[in-house]
């Protein structure tokens, strides 16, 4: 089989070829819908436009055999935003008509945006529609923080003071933000799709000066999914996020295909995908270049997990590109709801400074457990960090206190965090900096398992070496070309792992159990 298809929509449809290349190959394939050349690319996941709904269509690549037959799915109306009084000049204020095309919309209608810049504050979508971003479309954000409506971070029923609706969230409290550019709350059945932008204009506003003061709200996010269920994103580019650029909240059945999502690198808190206390997530074929992690994997912090409990879990990320930033995938440190099933394959991660990245810290909680995450078939190319795991992550007001950051032995107790099993298969990591893992865990609370298998690693040359902190801890050394440096783990398995460049000869483990050790150092 040379392709399958991932998703049909009314208008278009995503397929994700078959092959051994990660993300994208050197040589462009022509994709043929019902004979006729759509588009030539080199991506394995492909968005292809243009389409009828309800109509019947066959695809095939070029010079391959497979051909697959589909139909598009059925549209009841659609209704462009023109009509309802947009003007698309990127000066005109937009929101009202756009809002209104969308509140107007019939179950299984399309709310259509055609060609322009629409200046926008947040627009709110609603539940059995689809929302379509033409090709050269832009929904450009406001820059006057005063014209954003703020959502409360909690909710307290009048009537009954122990039932709670977190409207917000700021780094994994329920606090007051500026509601976001796209949002969507308490949405079912829902489709964002087209070839157009999404654009904070975080760059001709205020929203990156000063980002750890409050100012009226917390600033929002530009995509932003609260309790959601079966959303399926596509094709789109988001960009100049205020703060995270996509937050899915408290959500399920979440599809994010072929996205190109950027922010500047010197961008601060600008992640890329932040699920939180979400289950069944794909991100699929999408490029990541942002200010910090690519993907941040999150489950709240104390207070969410002890009265709003929900874990993390079954997130898929396959075939994507991540680019520069802190981290390409990042679990924590907001995960005290604990997170579970993360599967990672075929993607590039690219000149960020860490590739997997696992930071926790006392305080977490008991329901902190993270475990069963998979990375496999990657390829690394001058990260400085490929996997670093952190249980002494100094965030948050209390980061630098004794209880925080003491490595001696302290009682386990509600407060506790724990970290299960970590693998890494087929793997290869070339310009690699400070080291290769870099492993801490809690002297009460060791990292349950770290396995390595088919890892292939080289590091810079000496002389173009930065030593470097793999983890940010109080106290711990900078690092250069250091293979493997584990503490406070119960056991680590290695398996073909080949180390080129480093300075050591064997790993640097402190109470750390062994399993089989199959590591070169070349």
């Amino acid at each position: 089989m040379d392709f399958h298809i991932i998703e049909i929509f009314k208008r278009s449809i995503c397929i994700e070829r078959e092959n051994s290349d990660r993300f994208e190959t050197w040589e462009t394939v022509t994709v043929l819908v019902n004979g006729e050349e759509a588009l030539t690319t080199n991506r394995n996941v492909i968005t292809i436009g243009g389409l009828i709904p309800d109509t019947e269509y066959e695809i095939e690549i070029k010079g391959c055999e497979q051909k697959e037959s589909f139909r598009t799915a059925k549209e009841s109306l659609l209704l462009n935003v023109r009509d309802f009084g947009a003007v698309g000049d990127g000066v005109h204020p937009d929101s009202a008509a756009i809002q209104a095309a969308i509140m107007s919309c019939p179950k299984d209608g399309t709310v259509y945006v055609p060609a322009g810049k629409y200046f926008c504050t947040p627009i709110f979508l609603k539940s059995e529609m689809s929302f379509w971003v033409d090709d050269d479309a832009v929904i450009l954000g406001d820059t006057d923080r005063t014209h954003y409506p703020v959502l409360p971070g909690m909710v307290r029923n009048e009537f009954d003071n122990n039932e709670e609706y977190s409207l917000a969230s700021w780094e994994g409290n329920p606090l007051d933000c500026f509601a976001s550019l796209i949002t969507a709350i308490g949405v079912h059945d829902l489709d964002i799709t087209g070839g157009g932008e999404i654009n904070g204009n975080a760059d001709k506003s205020d929203w990156w000066v000063d980002v750890r003061t409050k100012r009226i709200a917390w600033r929002p996010k530009l995509v932003f999914f609260n309790n959601c269920e079966n959303v399926r994103v596509c094709g789109l580019r988001i960009k100049n996020s205020p703060a995270w650029a996509v937050h899915p909240y408290y959500s399920d059945n979440l599809k994010f295909l072929d996205l190109d999502i950027w922010n500047p690198s010197n961008s601060p808190n600008t992640d890329g995908f932040d699920p939180e206390s979400c289950e069944n997530v794909l991100v699929l074929g999408t490029k990541i270049s942002v200010g910090d992690d690519c993907i941040a994997i999150k489950s709240g912090k104390l207070y969410m997990a002890t009265y709003h409990y929900k874990e993390t879990k079954n997130i898929e990320v396959r075939n994507c590109r991540l680019e520069r930033g802190h981290g390409s995938v990042t679990v924590g440190s907001e995960v005290a709801g604990g997170v579970r099933n993360i599967r990672v394959s075929k993607c590039v991660f690219s000149e960020t400074d860490r590739g997997l990245r696992i930071k926790t810290r006392r305080g977490r909680g008991q329901r902190s457990y993270i475990t069963d995450m998979r990375f496999e078939d990657l390829y690394m190319d001058k990260v400085h960090m490929p996997i670093t795991v952190n249980m002494f992550y100094f965030c948050d007001p209390d980061g630098h206190t004794d209880y925080v950051q003491n490595q001696s032995e302290f009682p386990v107790d509600y407060r506790t965090p724990r970290i299960g099993s970590i693998t890494a298969k087929d793997v290869v990591c070339t310009g690699v900096d400070a080291s290769f893992v870099c492993a801490m865990g809690l002297p009460e609370s060791r990292i349950e398992k770290i396995e390595l298998d088919n890892c292939q690693v080289s590091f810079l040359p000496k002389g173009k070496r930065t030593p470097q902190c793999p983890i940010m801890m109080d106290g711990f050394p900078q690092l250069s070309g250091v293979g493997l440096y584990l503490k406070n783990v119960a056991e680590v398995t290695a398996r073909n792992v080949v180390i080129q460049g480093s300075e050591d000869k064997a790993p640097r483990l402190e109470n750390a159990g062994t399993g089989e050790l199959d590591i070169r150092f070349e």
